[in-house]
């Protein structure tokens, strides 16, 4: 048995399944997690001694690559002086600040533990200013695991087969309405029946976590109108997309303007941290400015906002990181499209910016029931392949191959060369 074998057979008996998250079970690929020792740049190492090309990139946050040099140094200098105050510290003001500056939309903000934690906030503000109950969601948006929010997700939920949760009571997603993602009619249908009703409408602007599908022509500002002329907020869910797609994430990228946003553990460089916020009159809803309640003690805390302060000032001050991420997603997703051609699978990438997927259906990928259709046997196959050849890709269909400031061309030309090796043999 291998080490990562032995180890997952350990936990198995004090972890459910193994994991502490569903997304790093290797269930649904037919496979045993990796338990990995370390990383650096773009490859990733696991207790066996294997490297790894490494695509998921702690699931989108290692935008400059692992143990990027000077995101190490500025977390190592903040732990000699304390891991956890509790209390107000100036560099969670920097970092505010940054987040601001960088995000036209954003006039306030408020750091948070996780991108689940930023959603959960974001949507009982938005429920206090308008003093409306109800929200609406896209069926295959993932926005993490709060009760309300685990309808027709994506994510793991996706993954794992599970089409809500045990344990969420019906009240508490009730209130959650479902519409289909770059479909106009199916939101205004649902402001009709629920006239005055609605806070919100949340959502991934790209979302990411049912793989990668990109918002038809006129669909995001068409939504934002909606919005306003129905009195709900929008709010973006940038846990995947803020500071990914560009410095002012994918508003700046779509031209688009949200009234809340979400951020995730991006803004920390992979460590637990995440925010929201918005415009001004909104966000002094908070407490203690306002009435509407939400604290945490690690909020802000020094080692986040260390880290978090070095990599948004690389991504604000080097325009460089995106125009190579950008052109290196470009030339993995051509170079799959043409080994689809070439061997004739049914298979598609879909791709924006430094995110792609590679779908294995033959139809057209724009909403979740599409996504539904993809092959997820043979995406097993292929993901078995590609590890065994030391390609690390998520263990899962309907998640994103994140690209990152440390990949080369060569990274590229390989997983190609063994991108090309899987599907001959999968023909």
């Amino acid at each position: 048995m291998t080490r990562s074998q032995v180890l997952f057979q350990k936990a198995q008996e004090v972890i459910p399944g193994g994991v502490n998250s569903p997304v790093r079970a290797f269930r649904s690929v037919g496979d045993v997690p990796r338990f990995i020792k370390s990383a650096k740049g773009s490859r990733i190492h696991d207790v066996d001694g294997n490297e790894y090309i490494d695509f998921v990139g702690s699931w989108g946050p290692m935008i400059l690559g692992h143990a990027y040099p000077d995101i190490v140094e500025a977390v190592t200098a903040a732990a000699q002086f304390g891991l956890s105050f509790g209390a107000a510290t100036e560099a969670e003001i920097t970092m505010a600040e940054l987040i601001c500056e960088m995000v036209p939309s954003v006039e306030m903000v408020r750091l948070v533990n996780s991108g689940t934690e930023a959603v959960m906030s974001a949507l009982r503000v938005a429920r206090g200013y308008t003093g409306r109950p109800k929200i609406i969601k896209f069926e295959g948006c993932y926005h993490g695991h709060g009760d309300s929010m685990l309808v027709k997700a994506g994510s793991g939920v996706m993954t794992a087969g599970i089409p809500d949760s045990l344990g969420v009571p019906a009240g508490c997603a009730g209130d959650t309405l479902t519409a289909v993602y770059n479909d106009l009619d199916s939101v205004q249908k649902l402001f009709e029946e629920n006239k005055n009703e609605i806070a919100a409408v949340i959502l991934e602007l790209v979302p990411a976590n049912m793989g990668v599908i990109l918002p038809q022509e006129g669909f995001l500002h068409d939504l934002k109108k909606m919005c306003e002329e129905n009195g709900a907020l929008l709010i973006a869910d940038e846990v995947i997309t803020g500071f990914r797609l560009g410095p002012g994430g994918a508003q700046a990228f779509f031209n688009i303007k949200a009234d809340l946003t979400t951020f995730g553990k991006i803004i920390g460089a992979g460590m637990p941290v995440g925010a929201y916020g918005g415009r001004k009159e909104i966000m002094q809803m908070v407490a203690p400015c306002g009435g509407v309640y939400q604290a945490g003690t690690l909020s802000g805390n020094p080692l986040a906002t260390a880290a978090g302060i070095a990599q948004l000032s690389i991504l604000k001050s080097k325009p460089e990181v995106y125009s190579q991420i950008n052109h290196l997603s470009l030339k993995l997703s051509e170079g799959l499209n043409s080994l689809i051609n070439i061997y004739g699978l049914n298979a598609r990438v879909n791709q924006i910016g430094s995110l792609s997927c590679l779908f294995f259906t033959e139809k057209e990928v724009t909403n979740y029931d599409q996504v539904k259709s993809s092959d997820t046997g043979l995406f097993a196959r292929y993901f078995q392949i590609m590890i065994n050849k030391g390609i690390y890709l998520a263990p899962s269909q309907f998640e994103a191959i994140f690209m990152s400031y440390a990949h080369s061309q060569e990274d590229i030309d390989y997983t190609l060369q063994c991108a090309e090796d899987a599907f001959k043999s999968m023909k």
